[in-house]
């Protein structure tokens, strides 16, 4: 029996998406709830994960392929045939294996990586490997996380992982040896039975927690449940879906047999308490500085969305075909938004005591939502960009922000910031400026309204423009016409490129 994998459905304001990177190849056995590829759209990387063990046997989109929402791009065969050929070796051949392998090859440190000069420490975010585990060489082994970029340590060479030293939440500084590895060793055959032992005794346990997929830690949290609480069935003690939606359907059950025999609120109400990440600290305390220090105001403008629509759906392929990436929203939002701070200086400003600085170049940070956090890399030099490197650079700065691997370099600066909320289906919003900018806009969700034009109800792909701004500087009229600007260039696109 094959299964097949789909693109999942698309946000509605998403045309397509892209095939961003395929973490298995065909042949390879996979498991359930496994992340097989990532799908990636303007704005957001969705992972698409095994429904079931088995094998690939067919890869249909290659990665930078161009997929619709239910597009099937793989197959999954069974299991069985991947299981008979690798038979278990001989018992004459296992005597001959050297019983302890693990024990074998050099000690080598794992060491905190050099941190960046403004960064005093850092956390140890996620061990990957557990001692007594096989790796093999530039294996990503633990993340190490500062206030605003995780850096990925990995091995020096093929080995055996040894004790760690620090564990995961433990503040650690640059070049401090936080583990160990034998390098040039085997893992020896009982190693992973034993360090999987504790999550199948004790489903109870935090480490419970360790053997969580991105989508079945994104359904528990979402449902609100302990993750401790969940006894998995999966592999090693995995906990699945299906053993998520299992204890969905239990717990009415025992709550209602609770409410029969008492009003009170009692049984299964538990609570799990978890430590902010150093990002998450970062960006808590950044939101509240810009609430608390700046005279934030909002202003609302909505645009006509089909000029643009009906510019892509015509140009689409060809664009693609020549520049090797697709054509977005975005980067006409960043050309009309340049245009906008040339005509409109206070908007490219920012205070600094009280002085208030005028920049003369278009550096724009983007809003990028990562399994970490919101964070707003910049994208530098706006106005020197085409609409195709400016949409190869924020897909540049997307798959970065999500594989953890964004520099102090590219999250430092940016006169202006743009974060589209359209994407996960915000209708409309009010951004909080990123400071030491002086403001922001909002993106919404593209939605058909009747609209009035001339005289007559069409019906038009709208979308509500937010800017957020600090009146300190900038005056009700400037952000105005800067919104206005905006709007006139999204409804009619040739004026950007007759700059007129």
């Amino acid at each position: 029996m094959t299964t097949e994998i789909k693109v999942p459905v698309l946000p509605e304001s998403v045309a397509d998406a892209s095939v961003a990177t395929w973490h298995v190849s065909v042949g390879d056995k996979v498991s359930r709830d496994q992340n097989l590829v990532d799908i990636e759209t303007d704005k957001v990387v969705l992972e698409v994960v095994a429904p079931a063990d088995g094998v690939i046997t067919e890869i249909k989109e290659e990665e930078g392929a161009t997929v619709l929402a239910e597009q099937v791009i793989a197959i999954i065969g069974e299991a069985a045939a991947a299981d008979n050929d690798a038979a278990p070796a001989s018992s004459e051949e296992t005597k001959a294996a050297p019983a302890a392998g693990a024990q074998e090859g050099k000690d080598v440190d794992i060491k905190v990586p050099v941190l960046p000069e403004s960064v005093a420490d850092a956390t140890i975010a996620t061990w990957h490997v557990q001692p007594g585990e096989a790796v093999s060489r530039d294996q990503n082994l633990v993340d190490i996380e500062t206030d605003k970029v995780v850096l990925e340590v990995v091995a020096p060479e093929d080995g055996v992982m040894g004790e760690h030293i620090h564990a995961e939440g433990d503040t650690v500084l640059a070049e401090q040896v936080i583990g160990t590895m034998k390098a040039g060793a085997t893992a020896n055959a009982s190693a992973p039975a034993a360090a999987s032992a504790p999550a199948e005794q004790d489903a109870g346990d935090d480490s419970a927690a360790d053997v969580l997929t991105p989508s079945v830690r994104r359904l528990i949290a979402e449902k609100g449940l302990d993750a401790s609480k969940i006894k998995g069935s999966g592999k090693n003690g995995r906990v699945t879906k299906e053993d998520v939606d299992a204890f969905l359907k239990s717990a009415p059950a025992k709550q209602e047999s609770t409410a029969a025999a008492t009003p009170a609120p009692v049984g299964n109400r538990t609570q799990k308490r978890v430590p902010m990440t150093r990002l998450r600290k970062t960006i808590a305390n950044r939101l509240l500085e810009a609430k608390n220090s700046t005279a934030m105001l909002t202003t609302f403008n909505e645009v006509n969305m089909k000029p643009i629509m009906d510019l892509r759906k015509q140009y689409q392929e060809v664009f693609e075909k020549r520049h090797g990436t697709r054509l977005g929203f975005m980067s006409f939002y960043v050309k009309a938004v340049v245009e906008a701070l040339k005509r409109f200086p206070e908007v490219n400003a920012s205070i600094d005591g009280d002085d208030i600085v005028y920049h003369n170049y278009f550096d724009i940070s983007i809003a990028v939502s990562t399994p970490r956090g919101l964070v707003t890399p910049v994208l530098r030099d706006c106005d020197k960009l085409s609409l195709a490197e400016i949409e190869k650079g924020i897909k540049d700065l997307a798959i970065k922000g999500r594989d953890g691997k964004l520099t102090v370099e590219d999250m430092t600066g940016g006169n202006f910031t743009i974060t589209n909320g359209g994407v996960f289906g915000s209708l409309l919003s009010t951004p909080i400026i990123n400071l030491p900018q002086s403001s922001i806009l909002g993106m919404h969700k593209i939605q058909d309204r009747p609209m009035a034009v001339n005289g007559k109800v069409e019906i038009l792909p709208m979308m509500y423009l937010a800017l957020s701004y600090d009146h300190r500087q900038i005056d009700g009229k400037e952000s105005v016409g800067f919104l206005v600007t905006i709007k006139e260039m999204l409804e009619d696109p040739t004026r950007l490129l007759l700059d007129v």
